[in-house]
Order: C-alpha cells, then sequence, then structure tokens
C-alpha cells in the first residue's frame, strides 16, 4: 500500500469554508473518478497561531494507482483551482511512502 501526503494551509477565516470544499466536493469528485486502487483519504486539520495547516493522506494499492490519479509525474500535488482561491499556500509535491504495515 502508498500513502500520499499533502501539505495546505489557509487563513483561519477560510478554514471551515476550505475544509467544507474538501469534504463536499473534492472528496466526493475523487471518490466519483473510481480509480483502481485508491483505498481513501483522510483529512488532518490542525489551528495554529495564525492559519489553519490541513493534512490529506490518501491511500493506494501501488504507483500506478497513484499514477491513475495523479498523472505521469504523480508527485505533483493535484490541487483544484477553488481550493488554490481559497489556500495561503501547499506542498507543489505530495510525498510517497510504502506502508509496511498498518494495525487495525
Amino acid at each position: 500500500m502508498i500513502s500520499r501526503i499533502w501539505h495546505g494551509w489557509t487563513s483561519t477565516e477560510n478554514a471551515d469554508e476550505y475544509e467544507q470544499l474538501l469534504k463536499e466536493e473534492i472528496f466526493v469528485s475523487i471518490r466519483g473518478r473510481n480509480i483502481s486502487g485508491f483505498e481513501g483519504i483522510q483529512l488532518l486539520r490542525r489551528e495554529l497561531e495564525d492559519e489553519v495547516e490541513f493534512v490529506t493522506i490518501m491511500r493506494f494499492g501501488s504507483l500506478e494507482a497513484v499514477r491513475s490519479f495523479a498523472g505521469k509525474d504523480f508527485e505533483a500535488a493535484v490541487v483544484p483551482q477553488k481550493a488554490r482561491l481559497l489556500l495561503k499556500r501547499f506542498d507543489d509535491r505530495s510525498q510517497h511512502y510504502e506502508v509496511r504495515q498498518a494495525l487495525v
């Protein structure tokens, strides 16, 4: 299994709107693509002093499945324009890790 990890930061004022966009549009759209090997996504949120950090952790069965999601340059961040308008900054590249063990 592969975990794809990405970070984005919003202003405190945009945080709730950005979270809603992720949950109601972006994640639904990803699920709707029916990508073979896509196994799910987690959303983490952390309030900081003057901004809010979001982390997404996507799970895929293989790097080929990641490529089906992100394209040939699979490390490039996939950030829709609506999300870019709400973010202060974000990782241009996602990190990919081979999951060696997961306890359920």
